[in-house]
């Protein structure tokens, strides 16, 4: 059993030693506050140690996975050290960064959970840039070269370089985030922050303090005061997800911070006026919320002065072998295996596919093949079971349009044709003149794999 038999000297002597090391190392108390910041984790950030003291540390390391399954919530919940856990995260700056990370909960002499201690290095040097950013198929991280994408590629940086409110509509899993991440980095209000708030994931009191803060004594717990998510992302942007959910109650103070930029935190009568960009998203029908009296009509059009509606993955499943790649890359370096990719029927079945969830459900799917795979490349029987045994929309994997450059042969599976894939080939040949080259390249495959195919499927080229 541990006693308590730390010095004051001691505990110098353990400050100075993390504070000298070359790994950044904070810890966070059960709130996720951020308790101890040393030099380096200050250097890695750009974030003084006064300036994280005391904050979330989603503040402070902005990544995809807060609030979500980070390495301190998978270390609190597991009860253990979780090592090697890659993230993506961003400079104060704004500038993209690959950490690793290791976590670990703390407890006190008690055996009671106080908190939790994370250590991370930048890993960016050692983690090239996947394989379709080389291709440019990729415009901040977001993967993707059909024309519709590509048009909406085209205005963002105009849009960005405004300061005018963008409302960003699409499904779940389409990427919104992604699109606001933009939109925020490609501003003039790069080098602020960019604070974000999920409207539907808390329940209206708490999304109250959440977006305006709220001052001691304003409620029970209230026992010091709290800057809220507006203030915190004074001179940057605050992305407001799914505000579809937001409370009418909530909606009508976001109306006046839209008008005036000033609010008042809860518990007090202080106006605070703040200069923030507003980018909202949402999965839902606006308009019929607003026809239904669930979502204010004026809100509305305070929110909607930009409109981006990011289409579903299955309107454009040109891109489903770019963001398989994306994502093979990107557990490739997390876990050190060597997946070269697919085999053709895997991919056609995924190209099958019409993504309920889209791009999000996408990446679970590969990385479900990827653990379960046991050879250089992903089989029709790595895939999720339901992918292959019911297709959702009827169509045969034998109608793909697409297939990549690193997809071997395959066993095909029962009642499966590739009449589909030599008239896709035949199609395209016709396109591009039949010039083998111009035909390989729109395919996506190595001009060698397009002449077997053409033999294969005795496909005759005007001589």
């Amino acid at each position: 059993m541990p006693t308590n038999s730390a010095t004051p000297q001691h505990a110098e002597l353990v400050d100075l030693i993390l504070s000298n090391i070359t790994d950044g190392v904070f810890t966070v108390n059960r709130r996720f506050q951020i308790t101890f910041f040393n030099a380096a984790a200050a250097e890695l950030t750009g974030f003084s140690v006064e300036e994280a003291l005391g904050q979330q540390c989603r503040d402070i390391f902005r990544t995809p996975i807060c609030d979500q399954d980070c390495p301190l919530r998978q270390a609190f919940r597991l009860g253990r050290r979780v090592k090697n856990f890659e993230i993506d995260t961003l400079t104060k700056s704004g500038k993209p960064m690959t950490i690793s990370a290791c976590a670990a909960p703390l407890v006190n002499w008690n055996g009671e959970l106080i908190g939790g201690v994370e250590t991370f290095r930048n890993v960016s040097a050692t983690h090239p840039k996947p394989r379709e950013i080389a291709r440019g198929n990729a415009f901040h991280d977001i993967i993707a070269r059909t024309p519709r994408m590509r048009q909406i590629f085209q205005t963002l940086p105009n849009i960005a370089q405004s300061d005018a409110t963008v409302l960003l509509q699409g499904r779940s899993g389409t990427g919104k985030e992604l699109f606001a991440n933009a939109i925020h980095h490609l501003s003039p209000r790069a080098k602020g922050p960019l604070i974000t708030v999920n409207c539907g994931a808390l329940p209206e009191t708490l999304l109250e303090s959440e977006l305006f803060g709220y001052v001691k004594g304003a409620f029970t717990d209230a026992k010091q005061d709290r800057v809220g998510r507006f203030q915190a992302a004074e001179g940057g942007t605050i992305f407001l997800d799914e505000i579809g959910d937001a409370p009418l109650s909530i909606q009508v103070k976001l109306l006046r911070v839209l008008e005036t930029r000033e609010f008042q935190s809860l518990g007090s009568d202080r106006t605070i006026n703040v200069d923030v960009r507003v980018v909202a998203a949402t999965n839902q029908d606006l308009n019929q919320l607003v026809a239904t009296g669930r979502f204010r009509e004026d809100l509305y059009y305070r929110l909607n002065v930009i409109l981006i509606q990011i289409p579903d993955l299955r309107e454009r499943l040109e891109d489903v072998p770019l963001l398989i790649d994306h994502f093979i890359d990107k557990l490739g370096q997390r876990t050190g295996r060597n997946i070269q990719g697919l085999t053709e029927r895997a991919m056609a079945v995924l190209m099958a596919y019409d993504y309920p969830g889209n791009v999000r459900e996408l990446e679970n799917i590969v990385e479900h093949a990827y653990i379960i795979s046991s050879g250089p490349y992903v089989r029709v029987q790595d895939l999720p079971h339901h992918l292959v045994h019911g297709q959702a929309n009827g169509r045969r994997p034998d109608t793909v349009a697409y297939w990549g450059p690193q997809y071997e042969p395959d066993v095909t599976p029962r009642g499966f044709a590739s009449s589909g894939e030599a008239e896709a080939i035949r199609a395209c040949l016709h396109r591009n003149f039949w010039s083998i080259p111009r035909a390989a390249k729109e395919l996506g495959m190595h001009r060698t794999t397009l002449w077997r195919k053409v033999k294969r499927f005795k496909i005759e080229l005007p001589k």
